[in-house]
């Protein structure tokens, strides 16, 4: 049987922490920066734990299968 593929997608958007976590980043990042405030473009730097709702189906992107 052949190795199950891992999503790219989803390898590119979220990582494991040491403890097992699955992190991501902030949305609403990318462009129109200069409408947001400082302090709001400061929060988006932080990394973020994924949705418990989300976390099974992420797990299953990530570990190929």
């Amino acid at each position: 049987m052949p190795k199950m593929k891992t999503s790219r997608g989803a390898k590119k958007r979220f990582r494991l922490s040491g403890t097992g976590k699955l992190l991501r980043r902030h949305a609403m990042k990318s462009h129109n920066l200069e409408k947001k405030s400082s302090k709001r473009r400061r929060g988006f730097r932080k990394t973020y734990g994924v949705a418990p709702s989300d976390e099974k189906r992420i797990r299953k992107l990530l570990r190929g299968g």
